[in-house]
């Protein structure tokens, strides 16, 4: 909580003149003017001018009689949800015994470049407002407030009296937990299916014997239980109870490949908002987490767990990534899955292939770790090269554009082809839907007990 009292300097100092003193002064003197050549205007523009003189001093004093007559508290979040719009209240105070008019400038951290935060309001006595605005981080870190100004002005309104309160305060800015709880919710209340995420039902036998029931419709005809059936003399069917505490592993590209932007995030961002969406659910569905971060080599690596601090540790730990323009390893990614987690699991690897050829480079080490685990690589369409190659050509250069954006968006479908041929689950996906499709493609991978 910041402080509400404002601090106050020399009072000529926060003093500022509004054009309404201007007007008032440029109609007195051109009556002046006027009254040179008409004298009998004279004493008319002497009145006005003393009474001008006296709104004056009274326009000043009804608003530096009070030192305190403006209380300004800035209530932010903690911190910051990347991505994410980020509500900002500025509570507001009229202690003035008059109604006032105030305009509000808030310093807001300078990796936004806003300098247009104002508002203006109109104050009764004693009343007071909030105002709500919201910031769109768009990187991680640390935020810094600055102050807030409020400039007050009487209904005469020839000054305006400038207060200014020491608000600074650093905030910083977290992968986007507010998604997180988001699906968290929705996961829930079991609305996935308005969000394209479908439930499927689990064929087959599961791992974890549960129980002998009743049979009913719908049951399969395969778990009948024969023996309990004859005993019984009714069809009695085994139940089975889906496996929990698998590993699922986010396994994050922090190379040159992962720095593109989309919507002022970059793709990196989008894989670490969503890492941790599909922990904290996978830590809900019983699931162990883990997290791997890699480029030229490994950077982190947080063995899959499921205690009660292991979603604060995977956020501490996606709030200090950054991309370093290397050329990804994958052999380096391949060896520590091979030495240090040799558990069957669940890797979810966000990465980018613009090209086959870029794919066929790293395929020999993804088909490896497919030996082992269950890997389903994520990558993203290039939404300017969707949007290029519909447009209507119009010159050649176009044609000639629209022919190569085109190639490159069949080549991004042969690479989800190519992998799907030695047994590599893939999601193509835009990076606003990346979350939603990460989570439909786990919920459907624990329905048909692959994992």
């Amino acid at each position: 909580m910041i402080s509400e009292l404002p601090k106050i300097g020399k009072p000529v100092k926060n003093i500022y003149t509004k054009r309404r003193f201007y007007i008032a002064l440029g109609i007195l003197c051109l009556l002046f003017l006027v009254s040179h050549f008409l004298p009998f205007l004279l004493l008319l523009t002497k009145v006005l001018f003393f009474a001008f003189l006296l709104l004056l001093i009274f326009d000043i004093v009804i608003l530096f009689r009070d030192k305190q007559g403006i209380k300004v508290v800035r209530v932010a979040p903690e911190k910051l949800s990347n991505g994410d719009d980020n509500p900002i209240n500025i509570w507001v105070k009229n202690n003035y015994i008059i109604p006032v008019s105030i305009e509000v400038i808030d310093e807001i951290p300078i990796q936004f470049q806003v300098r247009d935060i104002s508002y203006s309001e109109q104050l009764k006595s004693k009343e007071e407002k909030n105002i709500e605005y919201s910031l769109r981080p768009t990187e991680r870190g640390e935020y810094k407030f600055g102050f807030i100004y409020v400039y007050a002005s009487s209904i005469i309104g020839f000054f305006a009296k400038r207060y200014y309160f020491q608000n600074e305060k650093a905030v910083a800015c977290y992968p986007s937990f507010l998604q997180m709880r988001k699906y968290e919710l929705i996961a829930i209340h079991d609305k996935n299916s308005e969000f394209g995420i479908k439930k499927m039902r689990r064929l087959g036998y599961s791992k974890e014997f549960e129980q002998i029931k009743q049979y009913v419709t719908g049951d399969d005809y395969r778990n009948v239980n024969w023996k309990a059936s004859a005993r019984r003399n009714s069809l009695m069917v085994n139940q089975f109870q889906d496996e929990k505490s698998q590993n699922v592993y986010s396994v994050i590209d922090k190379g040159r490949v992962m720095k593109m932007p989309f919507n002022g995030l970059t793709l990196l961002d989008y894989a670490i908002n969503t890492s941790l969406a599909i922990s904290n659910i996978a830590l809900k569905k019983d699931d162990k987490v883990g997290l791997l971060t890699f480029s030229k080599k490994i950077d982190y690596v947080l063995k899959a767990g499921k205690s009660g601090s292991q979603l604060r540790r995977i956020q501490e730990a996606l709030y200090n990534q950054k991309t370093d323009f290397k050329e990804t390893d994958f052999q380096k990614l391949y060896s520590i899955f091979k030495t240090r987690l040799s558990q069957r699991s669940l890797i979810l690897l966000y990465t980018n292939f613009e090209t086959i050829s870029g794919l066929k480079r790293q395929l020999p080490y993804l088909r490896r770790i497919a030996r082992h685990h269950v890997i389903v690589v994520v990558f993203f369409k290039n939404t300017e090269l969707d949007k290029f190659s519909v447009a209507k050509a119009k010159t050649t250069d176009q044609v000639y554009d629209k022919v190569i954006a085109e190639k490159l968006i069949y080549e991004k479908k042969m690479i989800v082809k190519e992998m799907k041929k030695y047994g590599i689950q893939s999601i193509l996906t835009e990076p606003e839907n990346l979350t939603i499709d990460t989570i439909n493609k786990y919920l459907e991978l624990k329905a048909r007990g692959v994992i």
